[in-house]
Formats: C-alpha cells, structure tokens, sequence
C-alpha cells in the first residue's frame, strides 16, 4: 500500500521559514549581549520590575528597622541621661541638706554655747551684785550717830525703818559665821562676804540661815524684829573688816561702793 503526505500544518517548514527563525532567534541573542554592553539605560529598560523581585519591598524593611533601632537607642540614651541628671540633682541635694544641718547644727551649738556664757555671766554678776538689807526702806539712824544706847557712845552700824516681820536679805554672796544671840544685838546674824569683808544683821525676830551656809544676794535670812537692846522694831546693820566687834566701817559708803543707791 503506498502512503502519499498530507499537505498542512505537517509540512515540513520551508527553508527560509527556519533559516528566518533561526535568525531571528540569533538577533534576540545578540540583543541581549548588546543590551548588557549598551548602557545603563538600555539595561534599565530592560530591568525586571520592583514588583518582580521584591528588592524594594527588602529595602524599605531594613529602612525602617534602622529607623526604630536608632530611635530605641536614641530614647535609651534620653533615660539614661535623665538618669544621670537625676542621680546629680539627688546627690547635689542630699550634699546640699548635709550642709544645711551641719551649718544648723554649728549655728545651735554656737547659741547654747553664746547662751550658756551669758548665763554665766548673768550669774557671776549676780553673784558679785549688792542689795539693800531691806527692799523699799531707808535709813532711819545714821552710822556713828550720837546716843548713850550704845556701849560705844556712837551708833557702829546703821539702822533701816523696818516692822516687825519684814523680810531682811543677804546683802551679797558670802558665807554665814555667826547666826543666834548676839547680846545687845538680840538675834543676829554674821556673813563673811566675798571680798573678805563681814555684814551683820541685827534685831532679828527670827532666822532662816544657819552656820556655814553660803548664801546669795537678795537671799532672805531673817525677819526683822526688837530683840535685843531696841527701842522698838527696825534692822540694824553693819559693814566690818573683820568678823568682831569694832572692826566697823561706814555701812552706806560700803554698800554705795558695790553699787547700792540709798
């Protein structure tokens, strides 16, 4: 049986159908070449798309992590820079409160020592100040006064208008020697003072102090009174330069030189 070939689409192509393909496909060939030597330009136009690649889409991640990277360490600098500050300011304030009680604590100390001087002082003052025997009175006889009612023809102390029951005060600071019956001078007593010098009180109703006691100025001693050898109620006063009788000084130039007005 003989075969005979179909015409058609089974044809085997015609020379120069291949030949101009082959042609053709040698000139894609070649344009790729040239295409990659050509230029940026023509190897940009013929660039696959972003979209194809996903290199865009890669770069803007990175960018973007970068981005929150640099402002994490950013704000981690910014807190530990508050930090910092904040550590100073503490310090500086903690140094700044110690300084503060240190200079309160040397300013106290200061006053109670300024304080404490001038109690001193005020004490010592008052320790070596002189009072009137008597608050408020005067002298009623005057030293070495004229009278055949002392055993010496003369007044030896001086005499404060006093009634009965008022209050007689050491002059100043000193020591009691003598306190009790004193004779004509009834119920008296006998300070050795500071300065060595001695002061008598004399008529006593009655007696606060005994032998031996120190005592103060404007302390009170005794009560004024009539006893002894008296014409009525008044104390009876006397400044000496020694602790018996006739030893006696003039009582207000005494008691003006240690800076009693009378």
């Amino acid at each position: 049986m003989a075969f005979t070939r179909a015409t058609g689409k089974h044809r085997r192509p015609r020379r120069s159908v291949r030949t101009g393909a082959n042609i053709a496909g040698v000139t894609t060939v070649a344009s790729g070449v040239v295409a990659g030597i050509a230029g940026p330009a023509l190897a940009a136009e013929q660039a696959p798309a972003p979209a194809q690649t996903g290199l865009q889409q890669a770069i803007v991640i990175d960018d973007s992590l970068a981005d929150q990277i640099q402002a994490q360490a950013q704000s981690q600098e910014t807190a530990a820079a508050e930090a910092a500050a904040k550590a100073r300011a503490e310090t500086i304030a903690r140094q700044e409160a110690a300084r503060k009680a240190e200079a309160a604590a040397k300013k106290a100390k200061a006053e109670r020592a300024a304080k404490e001087r001038a109690a001193r002082e005020a004490e010592r003052k008052r320790l070596n100040t002189f009072v009137s025997p008597v608050s408020g009175s005067y002298v009623s006889t005057a030293y070495q006064a004229s009278s055949g009612l002392w055993s010496s023809g003369s007044h030896t102390g001086i005499d404060f208008h006093a009634a009965s029951g008022t209050s007689v005060h050491a002059v100043g600071s000193g020591e009691v020697v003598e306190a009790g019956w004193g004779g004509s001078y009834g119920n008296n007593i006998v300070i050795k003072m500071k300065d060595g010098t001695y002061t008598q009180y004399g008529h006593l109703s009655s007696l606060n102090v005994s032998v031996g006691q120190q005592v103060t100025p404007g302390q009170q001693i005794g009560l004024s009174g009539a006893t002894g050898n008296v014409t009525g109620p008044h104390l009876h006063f006397e400044a000496r330069t020694g602790a018996d009788y006739g030893s006696d000084i003039d009582p207000v130039a005494y008691l003006r030189s240690h800076g009693v007005n009378l």
